[in-house]
């Protein structure tokens, strides 16, 4: 089914929303100035794969589109093009020019902020920000629409399978925490409603806390957690003197215990930081049937950003225990802030205390150790490790 719409007449975006069934096309006597019209293809059923011979009237709206949540961070991979045509969209209009780092060019609108950074990636954020890139991106620079259409245009966001992410790994105090949660299409739409996404774009770990508690309370069992505190963090450093390495063994063990929970998973789905032989060679038997995707912005999956919620909040609360064991602020980060916690903490109890409470192969160990003239030696075989960029 095709419906005609004047772009001077009729809001195309509003009516494909409504009517999701039917596609959008421009008619000849639309002006040259009018907003630009996209064609969206006409959607099948989740319920009804459409198949030949399965069925031969259209399925109802109901059936296909649901309303979206009202979200306030929107993120997406601009080509070259897109890039050169935002860039003039936010140099015109109504725009208020913005000063953000790393950014080709950033722009305040009507209740949302636009930044396109250099790596091309675009953040919209704000209470406009979906009306914003429903109304304006979508037509004017994706030439697609998106929002409300994730499960047609991937699938696989909500086929059952996990997602697992991990907090900490920048962070020189606390440990590694790495998250596995399980997710099918029930789940998915719950996530959406609750407004699941990136951890990290989330600016409050409160709320970060208080999401994270209501994802362990819709999943049950089905979620898995893995902490590797600062200890046993060095210790697999002085072993496998990567990363990576401990990412991956990291995942690993987070996917097997996932499995003990939910055996047939048939799918996990995590952010690239390595080859994937490096977690199909840490599985063991149970693992070893799951197929592994690695992939860049792996959060915009449902069950990775899930994930990286359980991930920041197991992190979060392990540094509020070292506070209350030491006494002390225990910040995130490798600030100076930072620097200055842990050398009040040799200070107290010794240089090492760091091999209990950090990771001790950022250079931020040696500038502590330096400040309470001390050097790397004091923290013995556990402690020589350091990270590549430091080695000489």
């Amino acid at each position: 089914m095709l419906i005609a719409l004047s772009c001077d007449k009729d809001n195309p975006i509003s009516f494909v929303r409504k009517n999701p069934q039917c596609r959008i096309i421009t008619t000849p006597h639309a002006p040259e100035s009018s907003t630009p019209i996209y064609s969206q293809p006409a959607l099948p059923s989740r319920k009804q794969a459409f198949k030949k011979g399965e069925c031969c009237q259209p399925p109802l709206t109901s059936d296909i589109f649901r309303p979206v949540a009202q979200k306030n961070s929107f993120t997406f991979k601009l080509s070259e093009p897109q890039q050169k045509d935002l860039v003039r969209l936010l140099g015109s209009g109504n725009y208020r020019p913005a000063q953000v780092e790393h950014t080709l060019i950033a722009a305040d609108g009507s209740d949302c902020r636009i930044a396109l950074y250099k790596s091309g990636k675009c953040l919209v954020q704000g209470k406009g920000a979906q009306d914003w890139v429903q109304f304006t991106l979508e037509p004017n620079i994706l030439g697609e629409a998106r929002i409300g259409y994730e499960d047609v245009l991937d699938p696989d966001l909500i086929a059952a399978h996990m997602g697992i992410d991990e907090s900490g790994k920048g962070d020189f105090f606390g440990p590694l925490v790495i998250a596995a949660v399980y997710t099918d299409e029930a789940i998915v739409e719950r996530f959406r409603e609750m407004n699941v996404r990136d951890s990290k774009t989330i600016t409050s770990d409160r709320k970060a806390e208080e999401l994270a508690h209501d994802i362990r309370k819709l999943l049950g069992e089905r979620f898995a957690l893995v902490s590797i505190g600062p200890r046993a963090y060095n210790r697999l450093y002085a072993s496998m003197r990567n990363v990576n390495r401990i990412l991956a063994w990291g995942h690993a063990r987070a996917i097997e215990n996932l499995l003990e929970k939910v055996p047939g998973c048939p799918r996990a789905v995590s952010d690239q930081f390595g080859p994937a032989r490096q977690i199909q060679q840490a599985l063991m038997k149970k693992g070893r049937s799951i197929k592994l995707e690695q992939r860049p912005r792996a959060e915009s999956d449902p069950a990775v950003a899930g994930a990286s919620i359980l991930a920041r909040a197991g992190f979060l609360h392990a540094l509020q225990q070292m506070q209350k064991k030491y006494n002390l602020p225990v910040p995130k980060g490798a600030s100076a802030q930072v620097q200055e916690t842990a050398v009040k903490l040799v200070k107290a109890h010794g240089p090492q205390v760091l091999l209990d409470a950090a990771k001790c192969h950022f250079k931020t160990a040696d500038e502590v150790l330096a400040k309470a003239a001390l050097d790397r030696s004091a923290l013995g075989p556990e402690g020589q490790a350091t990270s590549k960029t430091m080695q000489r």
